[in-house]
């Protein structure tokens, strides 16, 4: 299996457009620190996207960015403009295209939306996925991208036969690519999942949690399995996914739980070991450590039906 692919369909994404901005002579516009997934493209002219601890990105015509809202971000004409907040300008103007800076023909034009996510999984998006990602004009990727969000926004506004399915895949494209571009520059960030992808020896080891996740991987199997030694492998797999071999196969297990737990067709028994635990009490006890509630507690909160009847009575009692 490709690790990539697998948190991708996990998270199932979908877009929204939220507007756009205009801008004219000196302007400025300021996002508050929202924790979701943004994106934008520059029809027309020039400007900065700055964010803190980070050098301002001048984007140009055709640019296309994305920026993961774990910090606010600013767009802005020059980096000495005065920035208004963007919530203050779209409950003055009940807009969602903003219009900004002198009077006069905008000389700034962008688009702008927003991924949204299953929530069962959306947690997934720290640590694994970049904080951001400027692909330029000139990039193959970026006309790609520009490409897929237009068939996107006319299926949107002309459905027919098959249109949530068309729809949901040209999303999952649309995320694909701005990542995929991401990785193939080196630009996956300093840790994370599309990093372990990018080193020989940690994409070895998500390669091989990922196609079997039931295994009894161990922090030396997995090294066994990369060719290289236990120190070596535990260190470099820390430092370039930002986490253990054995709290990533942890969370990426409670992960895919939660997918099946969701779809209420498989007993709490039968999810433990489909994703690698040897009991219903050891996979209940990992589960609320990590969820913060039970797997029946879970199953019941998001309408399946996985946590219900389906236990025996000797499971039951151990679960909970």
């Amino acid at each position: 299996m490709d690790p990539f692919l697998d948190l991708i369909l996990l998270l199932r994404p979908k877009a929204t457009l939220w507007g756009g901005l205009e801008g004219a002579g000196r302007w400025g516009v300021s996002f508050s620190k929202r924790d979701d997934l943004l994106f934008c493209w520059l029809e027309k002219g020039e400007c900065y996207l700055t964010r803190p601890s980070a050098d301002p990105v001048l984007m140009r015509k055709g640019d296309f960015a994305l920026i993961r809202t774990v910090t606010a971000f600013t767009l802005t004409s020059d980096l000495a403009a005065v920035s208004l907040e963007s919530d203050a300008l779209v409950a003055a103007t009940h807009r969602s295209m903003l219009r900004v800076g002198a009077h006069g023909s905008p000389d700034v034009f962008l688009h702008g939306g927003r991924f949204v996510f299953d929530t069962a999984n959306e947690d997934l998006l720290s640590g694994l996925l970049p904080e951001f990602v400027h692909i330029p004009a000139d990039d193959m990727s970026s006309v790609r991208i520009r490409t897929l969000l237009k068939m996107n926004k006319v299926e949107s506004s002309r459905r027919g036969p098959g249109s949530e399915f068309v729809i949901g895949r040209l999303v999952e494209l649309i995320l694909v690519e701005i990542l995929r571009n991401n990785a193939h520059r080196g630009e996956g960030g300093d840790s994370g999942i599309l990093a372990g992808l990018a080193d020989p020896v940690t994409k070895r080891a998500l390669s091989a949690m990922h196609a079997n996740v039931a295994a009894v991987w161990t922090v030396s199997t997995l090294a066994d399995h990369c060719g290289v030694s236990r120190s070596a492998f535990a260190a470099k797999f820390r430092r370039v996914i930002g986490t253990g071999p054995m709290e990533y196969l942890l969370r990426w297990r409670i992960a895919l739980a939660k997918d099946q737990l969701r779809a209420g067709t498989e007993s709490v028994g039968e999810i433990a070991f489909a994703v690698g635990f040897q009991s219903s009490s050891a996979f209940s006890t990992a589960f609320s450590r990590v969820a913060g509630m039970s797997p029946k507690a879970y199953g019941e909160r998001m309408g399946g039906n996985a946590a219900k009847s389906r236990y025996t009575r000797s499971e039951r009692s151990r679960a909970l």
